[in-house]
This record gives structure tokens, C-alpha cells and sequence, in this order.
């Protein structure tokens, strides 16, 4: 019986390190977006707490304050767990590999090993040759992480230049009038080509690092009624309006960054399995009132700006741009908690559910 118990720890200590090396590679190294069930849990659970310490908070400014440090404590949480995990495992297989030393000299051997303390020495053959891989997996943790922490504030720093360039442009918080707007005041309108250009650039920057990061999303601006949702959110409906509203020739580069951009918050939303229409057409609804655009259109053609005399055709064909990327810029900055901005963060989905603790099969 006591072999069995012994041949069981072995077998569930394996399981649990090599799970929990599985997801510090996911996490850290994979260059593409993998869910990992651990990481999610960590997540979700830090995020969990966070909002129990949030409560009913009176102010954005106070939400922002404590949800401010959600993305890093989470990080350093995932890393204490992989260390756990990881000792727990050499724990029950160092009991095995020793049937002479108790549980408690386990745990002693164990952590020794993973901390590279060294006030503990194995015995046997097999318990030297777990303690060399217990250092060593360690070592590999702490050494991942840190090498992940330059590579997520690099992502960050990025992604920021950006917003803070846009609230130039757009106000703060930005919205599509008020880009459009001084755009066609200072006479840079024919410049809005290169703007597209950059924000596809960075749209496509967002998705691949926002996906092979996860962490990032929850990464708030340093400022704190910037965030790089609401960004996205001005920048799209600004493009949707000069394609669909403005009488003004056709910028192809508008269109390239509005379908850079819905793909990007797309993958991001798959990523957290917020749910969206996969093939959404023309005419289905979207959060935006048709009330709500007139007024937008409204204030655009009192700047001065061309606009289209047939409006039901122009909110036809802006309605279809934006059913593209409606639900996740929407999904999105709930789950991310963003700061208030007309047209995305000011709304909410009735149906909405936080991303589920554990990994369903897709």
C-alpha cells in the first residue's frame, strides 16, 4: 500500500510540474496567443479579489487607483504560483525517492532545492537528480519572467506613444468629431492618410502583442483617463465616418485600418472568449443610436466639414462598418474597466460575462 501511495506521489508530482512548466512556455516564450488554464485562473482569482477591493467605489478615480495595479500584481501572483506548484510537486516526489525521510524532511528537501538554499542534502541517486531539476526549474522561472517583464513594458511602450499622440489629435477623452474636426481646421485633412497608416501599424502591433502578452489588456495609461481602447474606439469611428458619412474622395487607407482594427479587437476578444457575431452583415444592430450619429453629423457639417446629402444611405453604410467591431470595443472595456468615452466606454452589454475561471473546449 504504501509503495502505491508512494508510485501515486511520483506520478501527481510529475503531472503538476510539467503542467505548470507547460504554462510558464505558454505564457513567457510562445510567440502566438495559447490560453493557458493556470494563468487564467490566476488571473481571473487576482481580478476576483480586486473587485472585492473595489466594491462600489463612488469615482472612476478611485477604481482606476486600485485597478491600476492589477495587470503587475497579477504577474508577480503567477510567478509565486509556479514556484508553489512547482515545490508541491518535488515535494511528493521527493517523498517517493526517499521512503526513509518523512513528509516533513520533503518539504525541507524540496524547498531547499527550488531556492538553491542549499542547508539541505539529498541522500539517494534519484533525490540528487530530482534537487539538480527542482534548481534548475527555478531558476528557469525567475530567469522567464524576468525576461518577459522588458518585453511586455516594450509592448506598452508602444502601444502609449500612441494614445498619447492621438489625445493631440482627438481630445481627451478622444473622440471621431473631435479628430475629424481639427483635422479640417488646421488643414491637415489630406494628412489623415499617413494617421490611418500609422494606427493600422499599430492595430496590428496591439493584436499579436495583446494576444502573446494577455497581460497587457489590463495594463492600464499612465495618465488616467487615457487607454488604448478608447483610442481604438475614436480612431475606427473616425474612419468609419470619412468612408461612409463624408463627401470627400475615397481613402483606401481609412478602410485598411478600420478592417486592421476590427480584426485586432476581434482576436483580443477571442482570446478572453467574449463572444461576437463571426459574420455580421449590414443592418444588424449595434450599440450606437441612429439619434446618436445625427448629432455627431450634425457638428461635423457645422464645422464645415462635406458631408453626404443622402443620410440614409451614409448611416447604412456606417452602421456597417461599425457592426464589425461594435460588441468587442464594448466587451473589451468592460473587461478592461476603461475610462469613460462617447461611443465605447459610455455603454454596456446586458449580456456581458466576465472570461470564465477555467478553459472550455473550443
Amino acid at each position: 500500500m504504501v509503495i502505491v501511495l508512494r508510485i501515486a506521489g511520483v506520478l501527481a508530482g510529475v503531472v503538476v510540474i510539467l503542467a505548470t512548466v507547460l504554462s510558464a512556455v505558454r505564457t513567457t516564450v510562445l510567440p502566438r496567443g495559447v490560453p493557458s488554464r493556470l494563468s487564467r485562473f490566476v488571473f481571473v482569482l487576482v481580478r476576483w479579489a480586486f473587485q472585492v477591493r473595489v466594491g462600489r467605489a463612488p469615482t472612476y478615480d478611485l477604481r482606476d487607483r486600485v485597478y491600476a495595479n492589477y495587470g503587475p500584481f497579477a504577474l508577480l501572483f503567477l510567478l509565486q504560483s509556479w514556484l508553489l506548484l512547482v515545490y508541491g510537486g518535488f515535494v511528493l516526489a521527493q517523498w517517493a525517492a526517499e521512503p526513509a525521510r518523512g513528509l516533513g524532511d520533503a518539504l525541507v528537501m524540496s524547498g531547499s532545492s527550488l531556492l538553491t538554499l542549499g542547508f539541505d542534502v539529498p541522500r539517494g541517486g534519484l533525490s540528487i537528480a530530482l534537487a539538480f531539476v527542482e534548481a534548475s526549474i527555478g531558476l528557469l522561472l525567475v530567469t522567464l519572467l524576468i525576461s518577459y517583464l522588458p518585453v511586455i513594458y516594450a509592448a506598452f511602450s508602444r502601444r502609449e506613444a500612441a494614445v498619447a499622440k492621438l489625445e493631440v489629435r482627438a481630445g481627451s477623452p478622444p473622440t471621431c468629431l473631435d479628430l475629424l474636426t481639427r483635422a479640417w481646421r488646421l488643414e491637415r485633412f489630406d494628412r489623415l492618410t499617413t494617421t490611418w497608416g500609422e494606427m493600422e501599424t499599430w492595430f496590428v502591433d496591439i493584436e499579436e502583442s495583446h494576444t502573446s502578452f494577455a497581460a497587457l489588456v489590463f495594463f492600464r495609461s499612465p495618465q488616467p483617463e487615457h487607454s488604448w481602447i478608447t483610442a481604438a474606439g475614436a480612431v475606427l469611428d473616425s474612419a468609419a465616418l470619412l468612408a461612409a458619412v463624408l463627401d470627400v474622395p475615397r481613402d483606401v487607407e481609412a478602410e485598411l485600418c478600420i478592417r486592421s482594427g476590427y480584426l485586432a479587437l476581434r482576436r483580443i476578444a477571442d482570446f478572453f472568449q467574449i463572444p461576437y457575431p463571426a459574420d455580421p452583415r449590414p443592418g444588424d444592430p449595434i450599440s450606437i443610436s441612429r439619434d446618436e450619429w445625427e448629432t455627431v453629423v450634425d457638428g461635423l457639417a457645422s464645422a464645415g466639414l462635406p458631408v453626404r446629402a443622402d443620410r440614409e444611405q451614409a448611416w447604412r453604410d456606417w452602421a456597417g462598418w461599425r457592426v464589425n467591431y461594435d460588441r468587442p470595443l464594448i466587451a473589451l472595456g468592460m473587461l478592461a474597466q476603461a475610462p469613460y468615452a462617447p461611443w465605447s466606454t459610455d455603454r454596456s452589454l446586458a449580456d456581458f460575462r466576465s472570461p470564465p475561471m477555467f478553459l472550455r473546449k473550443q
